[in-house]
């Protein structure tokens, strides 16, 4: 047995953390705040090692670093989505960085730092690959809520983001104590085996059931998503478009990793908790949402009621639900950007849109933003056409394949409920008479970025077949 590392499978991750330290140098360098290069310089990060993740990981099946990370199918389409949704994050955030005078090269350092840690916890074979994966991409987090040094509000956010983060770590890790005290092995495919092998272990259903709170808290999770309103609204939005897309698809891989693989052997206990969190997070998300005025806080709430659907495919236990699970964090992650990125794209009398009312006259104004508004609204509330119907009907069918017949019912009398919300900003947006001043305060490039958003929930909605299919080759 060599001890010796197999660094070729790990080329992604240290990629991405030679190009972080070049991206840092690169900056403190280049003269100019609105400089270009630590932007291109992160896109290029970026592309490099989704190619690298696909040539050294796709089908690979391997471990090394002493067992501690795993290079497999699932990884890499983790990986490439988190990605694919994080430089979607930043080529949406240029514009508005500079016009806020926040363009510096810390804010691409930071996130690729959350790219890094996203990366670990999709590869991680072992509690402390997972800790230390999640702490890394959660500290970026932190900071980058609070870039905006000048404003009150989001330094806030970020105590309120930080404080209840450190508390879930804290429980997290200490599920991970109990698990380990249960087992005496770090090692996930350990773990594994001990749970098959004893499944009434006390110390295990103990351990499990912090787990499983600290992994609804990285989801937002009713009752654990005190944070996602506050932090969405208080945050600059190219940090909540972030903190909204890429950081989902990270939750699914910390409960891929270590729930389903780790404990999947207590899939009857850890299904029970998921159902709670499932109607509390579908109740809460969709009827709070239902009273907000504010378009960044009924996002939010819309996304309290989204990771409700995620948990549903993921509640299933089987192949089929985490493919859907993870093809909608996915896809849901492609819609979200394009809806802050709408909240960054319009300005109302020289401000960035905040309520829904400032969306008044926005088909009178700007007819093609407009349309690609009702297609971002029609997928987040399943509308037969859009991606959003095909990533619902998946996790239902999940559900309905394991007996839950009821839950799937439920969620589908909630997401008619949620329809309400997403149809209220559209009635303003088309319907409403124009008001003030509405302008449309970025660049070409910008715009066609936006569209080609919109054009990828409708295709995607078309011709799903590709993704789902990629979805559950990761998993076969």
């Amino acid at each position: 047995m060599s001890f010796m590392p197999d660094f070729a499978l790990a080329a992604p991750e240290i990629w991405v953390a030679a190009m972080i330290c070049i991206v840092l140098v690169a900056d403190l360098f280049v003269p100019g705040k609105n400089s270009a290069t630590s932007y291109y310089l992160t896109l290029l990060t970026l592309a490099v090692a989704a190619w690298l993740t696909i040539d050294a990981q796709w089908g690979a099946e391997a471990m090394t670093f002493s067992d501690m990370y795993i290079a497999d199918s699932l990884g890499v389409v983790l990986k490439v989505a988190i990605y694919g949704l994080a430089a979607l994050a930043f080529v949406y955030s240029r514009d508005s960085l500079i016009r806020n005078k926040l363009m510096m090269g810390e804010f691409f350092v930071l996130g690729l730092f959350a790219v890094l840690g996203m990366m670990v916890l999709s590869s991680a074979n072992s509690l402390l690959t997972i800790y230390v994966g999640l702490e890394m991409f959660s500290l970026a987090m932190y900071a980058l809520v609070a870039f905006n040094r000048n404003s009150g509000t989001s330094a806030e956010a970020a105590l309120k983001y930080f404080v209840l983060g450190a508390l879930s770590s804290g429980i997290l890790l200490y599920g991970m104590s109990m698990v380990y005290g249960g087992t005496g092995s770090l090692d996930l495919g350990e773990i594994a085996a001990v749970a098959a092998a004893d499944g009434d272990n006390i110390l295990l259903l103990f351990g499990l059931a912090f787990l499983i709170v600290g992994v609804a808290f990285k989801f937002g999770a009713v009752p654990f998503h005190m944070w996602i309103p506050d932090v969405y609204q208080g945050a600059p939005t190219p940090v909540t478009l972030y903190l909204g897309t890429a950081p989902k698809v990270a939750s699914v891989a910390l409960f891929m990793r270590l729930i389903g693989d780790g404990l999947g052997a207590f899939a009857d206990q850890w299904q029970t908790m998921l159902i709670v969190l499932v109607i509390l997070s579908l109740a809460v998300g969709n009827i709070a949402a239902l009273v907000q005025t504010n378009f960044k806080r009924l996002l939010a709430y819309s996304t309290v009621s989204h990771v409700g659907f995620i948990l549903l495919g993921l509640m299933a236990g089987t192949e089929e639900g985490y493919a859907a699970g993870l093809f909608y964090a996915v896809t849901y992650g492609i819609t979200a950007a394009g809806a802050f990125a709408m909240v960054m794209l319009l300005q109302r009398d020289g401000h960035e849109i905040g309520d829904i009312s400032d969306l008044r006259g926005l088909f009178q104004r700007h007819g093609w933003s407009a349309l690609v508004l009702l297609l971002l609204m029609f997928s987040m509330t399943g509308i037969p056409g859009t991606v959003g119907f095909y990533a619902k009907l998946l996790v239902i069918q999940a559900a309905v394949n394991v007996g839950h017949i009821w839950l799937a019912a439920l969620a589908i009398v909630f997401s008619v409920i949620g329809g309400f919300y997403y149809l209220k900003v559209l009635k303003v947006a088309f319907f409403d008479k124009p008001e003030g001043e509405l302008e449309m305060v970025a660049p070409g490039g910008y715009r066609a970025v936006l569209a080609g958003n919109g054009l990828a929930v409708l295709l995607l909605g078309l011709f799903p077949q590709a993704l789902i299919a990629v979805c559950m080759a990761a998993l076969a």
